[in-house]
């Protein structure tokens, strides 16, 4: 077995890669660019090598770096992660020639597979059903309208080298194929070195389901179970489950028999995915194959117990695969939400800066339920402009998708998160959502069920008396505190606060009283009581406990005169008051938000790369006016009126924070 290998990657992947390794007794190098001089990853290996800047292109994608810091340190092997240089024929091949070995598909397999164009003309050959679409190169914008209009619309365009959602647009019109060509084109360059896209017909209602395979390099290929990748924002998975709810044994057996397929025909050697877009009445066509570790590989890892990284290394070596297709067994249900570094009530619009709070749930059993964290931050690190916005990915695995769910919802519950904006809001909320529940499931879920984009969800029903009943525990608590303070006044009566409580939660208002029944507290609501029982600590960022015996987290910040909630998947804050207090507090005026309609704002940390307007021009409602990036996505600011352009702040190249007016109009 290898005894020392270098990771090609950075963040949550090289973390994990690391772990494995270190089980198997294999010493590990990272590399890092300037921008991670002080990453996880890089405190986590026995070795690291600085390999350039911060943008990829200067450091992550350069292979001859990467042999240099093999070669430097003496490791045999190199495991690539996803992204970066993961799918690339040439770094394979490059390793190959200099004697290190790639631990993923052979350079042939990569070169008929990886690329998107060549998958999908070997998968045509090989007689599989594939969406409709141009396989060849194109070169021009006018070129792609017209192989859009013989489609029929709409289309996906599509970066051949691509994943993660970059390089990667829908169009529904001429205008909009013209556009998404060019950003697509330059999203792809700047992420991956190759800006080569291609068109092909996007299937209305469809699902993402892909069938994960392990091959060796004795012609051995089996498959694991399939995933569901439907939940997508921006053709981006946020949330992935295994099994599917969708499949039957025999759907499952056919989509896995032809990804197995397919991989010999490759003679693929590796773990890798075959992924397929699926109708509602369970057709299916081949999409493309990914020839490496998927992002949501730990799904199938927890429903099969295989551990996909470790079989990459020890196929890597040559060893022969241990597990039959008969030895793969799918035990329970796994759901996997990506915790990204961005504002669900922005657009999604990506966060930058730095970890203030970072607590993650516990590892571990959790009831019927196991929780799992792969992540690759850690609490005063900092969120980079320069990668991909994930922080972590969490994942319950339970008997039941039933029990997998309400699992996920409790450990995003007790996620603590602060110093940048994340989506843990709004995977909290999906978790709750019936649509979610039923897996009643499509990659237009998130477009279709959050049409007015995403806002914070206020506390309904039993969950704003959970809430309410966790806010008048926790005033209790702070109270007792302030009865304890040291260095009173002898000989004075310590404090006696009233036991009756008003809450104001959002809208909606409660009123009990609070009772001392040993180690609990009894909150008595009209009608109802609830028993509340806690060690929380004023202070900590996650509230843990029971209500009436039933495990409940919470996500909690101080606020004047009482709480902010975050509990299954609804926000408010929670004013906590005496009845003299409500009294008074119904007498202060509001604050009024100061107006930001005369200006443009830069809607997250970014750089410029340019803008689209002059002093003194007109715009259009809908009109394009400067163009910002940030973690490899460039986002086009767009007028919200029309307006007449008074001033320009901002100029291609700078670097503008969060908010920085970028423009004002007359």
């Amino acid at each position: 077995m290898f005894t020392k290998i270098l990771i090609a990657n950075r963040g949550e992947i090289a973390c994990r890669v690391i772990k494995t390794a270190r089980r198997m007794g294999i010493k590990t190098v990272a590399v890092y660019s300037d921008a991670d001089r002080d990453a996880l990853h890089v405190e986590m290996a026995d070795e690291a090598v600085h390999i350039g800047a911060a943008p990829a292109a200067q450091s992550y994608l350069l292979i001859d770096k990467i042999i240099d810091a093999c070669k430097q340190t003496g490791a045999q092997a190199v495991h690539p992660g996803y992204g970066f240089l993961s799918e690339r024929e040439a770094f394979a091949q490059a390793l190959k020639d200099n004697g290190i070995v790639f631990i993923g598909p052979n350079p042939g397999a990569i070169a008929a597979m990886g690329d998107k164009i060549e998958s999908k003309k070997a998968a045509a050959a090989a007689k599989v059903s594939t969406v409709p679409g141009f396989l060849g190169i194109i070169e021009s914008p006018e070129h792609a309208v017209t192989i859009a209009d013989e489609i029929g619309y709409p289309v996906m365009i599509k970066a051949s080298a691509g994943g993660g959602g970059k390089g990667m647009r829908i169009a529904h019109s001429s205008d909009e194929v013209a556009e998404g060509f060019a950003r697509a084109k330059s999203e792809a360059a700047s992420s991956f070195g190759d800006d080569r896209v291609f068109v092909e017909k996007f299937i209305v209602d469809p699902r993402h389901i892909e069938i994960q395979v392990l091959g060796d390099k004795h012609g051995n290929v089996i498959y694991l179970g399939e995933r569901e990748c439907s939940i997508q924002r921006r053709n981006q998975k946020v949330l992935e489950e295994a099994p599917s709810p969708l499949l039957d044994e025999a759907t499952r057996r056919k989509m896995g028999e032809q990804a197995v397929a397919l991989a010999k025909a490759v003679n693929y050697d590796s773990a890798g995915t075959v992924e397929f877009v699926a109708g509602q009445d369970k057709s299916f066509y081949f999409l493309e194959m990914n020839t490496r570790l998927q992002v949501e590989h730990p799904v199938t890892e927890m429903v099969t117990g295989i551990d996909l990284v470790e079989q990459m290394i020890r196929v890597a070596y040559g060893e022969k695969l241990g597990i039959s297709q008969a030895d793969v067994k799918l035990d329970g249900w796994a759901v996997e939400s990506r915790v990204y570094a961005e504002d669900p009530t922005r657009n999604f619009l990506p966060s930058t800066g730095r970890l203030v709070t970072y607590r993650p749930p516990s590892e571990g059993p959790d009831g019927e339920a196991t929780v799992r964290n792969d992540t690759g931050v850690f609490e005063g690190g900092e969120i980079s402009i320069y990668y991909d916005p994930m922080i972590a990915k969490l994942v319950t695995h339970a008997p039941t998708r039933e029990a997998a769910i309400k699992a996920q919802g409790r450990a995003l519950d007790a996620f603590a998160i602060d110093g940048i904006r994340h989506n843990i809001p709004f995977v909290a909320a999906v978790m709750q959502h019936p649509r979610w529940i039923a897996g009643n499931l499509s990659t237009g879920f998130i477009a279709e069920e959050f049409p007015e984009g995403f806002s914070l969800p206020a506390p309904k029903g039993e969950t704003a008396l959970r809430m309410a009943a966790i806010a008048i525990a926790c005033d209790h608590k702070l109270n007792q505190r302030k009865r304890n303070v040291s260095a009173q006044m002898e000989g004075w009566r310590k404090v006696a606060f009233d036991r009756q409580r008003i809450v104001q939660l959002g809208p909606e208002r409660f009123e009990g009283e609070v009772i001392e029944q040993g180690e609990a507290v009894v909150i008595a609501f009209p009608g109802r009581s609830v028993s509340v029982v806690s060690d929380w600590i004023p202070g900590e960022p996650v509230w843990h406990g029971t209500l009436d015996g039933v495990k409940v987290a919470a996500q909690i910040r101080p606020i004047l005169n009482g709480v902010a909630l975050g509990h299954a998947g609804a926000y408010a804050d929670a004013h906590v008051y005496t009845q003299r207090e409500a009294e008074l507090a119904a007498l202060m005026p509001e604050k009024v938000a100061a107006d930001t309609g005369k200006v443009l704002l830069c809607p997250m940390p970014g750089l410029v790369k340019s803008i689209a307007v002059t002093v003194g021009q007109e715009v259009k409602a809908g009109e394009p006016l400067a163009m910002v990036e940030a973690m490899k996505m460039e986002n086009v600011l767009r007028a919200e009126k029309d307006a007449t352009i008074a001033k320009i702040l901002a100029k291609e190249g700078d670097s503008l924070a969060v908010d920085a007016v970028i423009m004002e109009f007359a």
